[in-house]
């Protein structure tokens, strides 16, 4: 009797896991394309992504054959052009992800109508067993023993209860993993129409990150009227105030060091910051170009003071850990008067870190928003004082 119990505690727990009417009109909506339509759909969408992706790498490799090259007019103009027509192919990318995406979405809906209908059969056979054991688990062996005319016709009784008290138990656990598999197809589907909103405000931002460059290089061609020697001027006299601009923050910088307490540093070990940026078809997760403490001609033989990222133009970047935004700035005071970290986002960590990301084509939080850990924040570019798009992540002692 005990056992018939649990059995009928079971029974309940999991009978009270439905699908939503929400669900299954969602699942009935796909009625019209036959799964295997849409997984040849998929399949198309697949490789036409493969093919985006390398023609992006392409573009990629050709903008980093570019950048080797010296400081000129042509060049500047070449990596606008390259970096617009690689957005180009990132839009389509976002476009067509966002295509395949939602197919898929279509096809976990089938998986959910059948997993429902599976659930309904089911429970329909559990309740069938439940009213055979429900007529006859009252009785114990011995009542089942004397009733019958022989000792084998009453062991054979037993024996057709204890099968059905196997089948119900085995039911019960089959029933449960339906529940559990669609939940987990639940979350895969709302996984994927996350993913369905990134990819369409990715696509927003780049094609308004595609609009500024075009506008960039309008004004690179009327500032320098398309000769070389004006370039090579503006940009000595960049150069010039840049460096005077570094030499104010190094004087901070030292500063600051001087006042430092390592103490109060997390304790060294993997994942106190995570990697921000990621995903291939948003732009892979980068190489570092130039290192924290390495020195450059770019600053005069001076230490880096961050970690250089190279990426391509538009990469989402994201947040290296839980914070709040203390500043959304620009240090750039035209398209042609670029200077420091340009378009830049700083965030102040609970562990009395701050993370800055500098040189971004475009900023998506503000000040005073939480952010939390992989949460987009901006994409990179190369405003500022950049020979190429990039992302500079800074890393600063922060008391809270």
């Amino acid at each position: 009797m005990n056992q018939f119990r649990q059995y009928f505690f079971v029974f309940l727990l999991v009978a009270t896991v439905a699908p939503s009417r929400f669900m299954i009109a969602e699942a009935q909506t796909a009625a019209t394309v036959g799964k295997n339509q849409l997984q040849q759909q998929i399949q198309d969408r697949a490789q036409k992504l493969d093919e985006l992706n390398k023609q992006i790498e392409a573009v990629n490799n050709n903008l980093q054959q570019v950048q080797e090259q010296g400081s000129s007019l042509k060049k500047e103009v070449s990596t606008i052009d390259s970096s617009i027509k690689q957005l180009n192919l990132n839009i389509n990318a976002d476009q067509i992800q966002n295509q395949k995406l939602s197919l898929e979405v279509q096809s976990l809906s089938y998986d959910l109508r059948d997993i429902s209908s599976s659930i309904a059969d089911k429970k329909k056979a559990i309740a069938v067993l439940f009213q055979e054991l429900q007529k006859s688990d009252r009785d114990n062996l011995l009542i089942i023993l004397l009733r019958n005319d022989n000792l084998s016709a009453g062991i054979t009784e037993a024996q057709s209860l204890d099968d059905l008290r196997s089948q119900l138990g085995t039911d019960i656990d089959n029933l449960r993993n339906l529940s559990t598999e669609y939940q987990n197809k639940l979350q895969q589907g709302a996984d994927k129409k996350d993913q369905i909103a990134l990819h369409q405000e990715n696509l927003q931002n780049r094609k308004a990150i595609v609009q500024e460059q075009q506008q960039s290089k309008q004004a690179l061609l009327a500032a320098t009227k398309d000769k070389e020697s004006a370039y090579q001027s503006q940009l000595t006299e960049l150069q010039q105030q840049q460096s005077n601009i570094s030499d104010e923050i190094s004087k901070i910088e030292d500063q600051l060091r001087s006042q430092f307490n390592e103490s109060v540093l997390p304790i060294k070990r993997h994942g106190v910051l995570a990697w921000p940026v990621k995903m291939k078809i948003d732009g892979g997760v980068g190489l570092v170009t130039q290192h924290f403490g390495e020195k450059s001609y770019l600053y005069r033989g001076k230490p880096h003071n961050g970690l250089d990222i190279g990426v391509p133009l538009g990469t989402p970047a994201y947040a290296a850990d839980d914070g709040v935004v203390v500043a959304v700035d620009n240090n750039d005071v035209t398209s042609r008067r670029k200077y420091q970290y340009g378009k830049y986002v700083l965030i102040r960590h609970p562990n009395e870190l701050a993370t800055l990301y500098g040189h971004l084509s475009r900023q998506v939080v503000r000040v005073g928003q939480t952010v939390k850990r992989g949460e987009l924040i901006g994409y990179s570019g190369s405003t500022g004082y950049a020979t190429g798009p990039h992302l500079h992540l800074g890393l600063y002692w922060s008391p809270i």
